[in-house]
């Protein structure tokens, strides 16, 4: 039977728990302090804690912290009704195995506490990190945006590189900055470079420097970029546009972490984090032959993935309001709000240019306004005049779109039948690799019963693969 210890001074949340998960496959024990809850603890030994991050005598995190010396590889949860990225960054930075903003759906935590318990069992514990800093902050309180912040908090304190994904506007650098002030290497260097806007001609000078005499107008030895910055972090944006020649060098810095100056025979040593961004589609260009393909897959240790700002409707208001404040300190105004139609057109507009754009736009009608609160009426007559079309209202996810186009372009007919053979197999494998090729629990999760989904597994070729391979 599996031990489950919730500390959390809300009586209704207690009673929930109780009431929803307590059966004869799990014991669950509740607490509603610090010092309860350390007692529970020490003298329950639970298999997986939940914690809520504001309690009566402290904070949830004092408890986190003596179970997690006590246990360093026991999976916590964190639950709080005062979530921000700035919590749950921090949150997973320490080793939470997750972080849940209440209201807390039973139904999404019933299949967590599933991982977690397995998770427990198998003595696995998520990597994670601290909080961003203000010029830094992340906002949004979207599921999306909880995902990309628990990524961050996996990835930044671990050497690796990682590849970040979005379009114009969503905010790319910010997640590099991210990543870097939760690193190890937060008291070294940071240096954002625009591959884009670099001329092609000096993108190797600036990135690796040059010796005197080795081109016209190289007058003296110039330091390059990645020798500035060593022990630190270099976050090249727009890695998509990097020349050819230069992807070459940057191969062979990732590599052996040594490079030659233009012009140089001397192999310089380095030790340099790359964070690489991008908002093109970096397999298309390898297909195309203008980008790297043993590059791209040494850039994508880790690949963060910044949603688009129509696919964060929730949090259009909190941004709004977050730029209101800021732009009232840096024009001197005191504007206090928006009004309900003002914030009705926000939220309906597609945003092509994401939240950049979103920043544009309030700019401009913070200074058309003549009184204390923006009215529709002062926003730009192109987000007033928008109305939402039915795919940015239920968007389809970037790779769902990039499959059904490949699909359109290689099948001349069965378009349906093929897409909904690889979506299927990709889902079943999905769920089999979560339910550790249990059937009984995949069927569960599916909605399925035992019979169909072993008839979907015969029919994909999965069945054969999986008893072969074993769970």
């Amino acid at each position: 039977m599996g031990k489950l210890l919730v500390v959390d001074d809300e009586p209704g949340v207690l009673y929930s728990f109780r009431r929803v998960f307590g059966s004869e496959e799990m014991e669950v024990s509740t607490a509603s302090t610090v010092r309860e809850g350390l007692q529970q603890f020490a003298s329950l030994r639970p298999d997986v804690v939940v914690i809520d991050l504001q309690l009566p005598d402290g904070s949830g995190m004092d408890v986190f912290e003596e179970v997690h010396r006590a246990a360093p590889k026991l999976p916590v949860i964190f639950i709080t009704a005062h979530g921000n990225t700035r919590t749950a960054i921090e949150a997973m930075k320490r080793g939470a195995f997750d972080y849940l903003v209440k209201p807390l759906d039973f139904e999404q935590l019933r299949a967590l506490l599933r991982r977690a318990f397995e998770a427990g069992r198998l003595m696995e514990v998520p990597a994670v990190l601290p909080a961003t800093e203000p010029m830094d902050l992340i906002i949004g309180r979207s599921a999306v945006m909880q995902e990309m912040c628990k990524t961050i908090g996996r990835v930044a304190g671990q050497d690796i590189n990682v590849l970040i994904l979005g379009e114009s506007g969503t905010g790319k650098e910010l997640v590099a900055r991210a990543i870097y002030h939760h690193s190890r290497r937060s008291d070294r260097p940071f240096l954002a470079i625009n591959c884009a806007a670099l001329p092609e001609n000096l993108v190797e000078s600036e990135l690796f420097g040059h010796e005197k005499g080795s081109f016209t107008g190289a007058d003296r030895r110039r330091i390059g970029k990645f020798e500035q910055v060593n022990g630190g972090t270099i976050f090249l944006d727009e890695i998509g546009d990097m020349p050819s020649a230069s992807q070459a060098k940057i191969l062979r810095l990732l590599q052996e972490q040594q490079f030659e100056r233009v012009g140089g025979t001397e192999s310089i040593k380095t030790n340099v984090r790359i964070l690489a961004a991008t908002n093109q589609d970096l397999e298309q260009l390898i297909v195309a032959g203008t980008f790297r393909a043993d590059l791209y897959y040494r850039l994508k240790g880790v690949t963060v993935r910044v949603p688009p700002l129509r696919e964060r409707e929730g949090d259009i208001l909190e941004l709004a309001q977050h730029f209101l404040f800021r732009f009232n300190r840096e024009m001197k105004l005191t504007l206090q709000g928006f009004d309900a139609e003002a914030l009705a057109c926000l939220r309906r507009y597609s945003w092509p240019g994401n939240v950049r754009d979103l920043q544009s736009v309030l700019k401009e009608a913070m200074l058309r306004t003549s009184g204390p609160i923006v009215f529709e009426e002062d926003l730009p007559s192109q987000v007033r005049g928008t109305p939402p079309p039915p795919s940015i209202q239920s968007p389809a996810p970037l790779e769902l779109m990039k499959l059904i186009d490949r699909v359109l372009q290689e099948c001349p007919s069965g378009v349906y039948d093929r897409v909904l053979q690889i979506v299927e197999r990709a889902l079943f494998t999905r769920v089999l690799e979560e339910t550790h090729g249990h059937q009984g629990q995949a069927s569960e999760r599916l909605g399925l019963n035992r019979s169909t989904l072993r008839y979907k597994l015969r029919e994909l070729g999965l069945l054969a693969d999986r008893n072969q391979a074993g769970p």
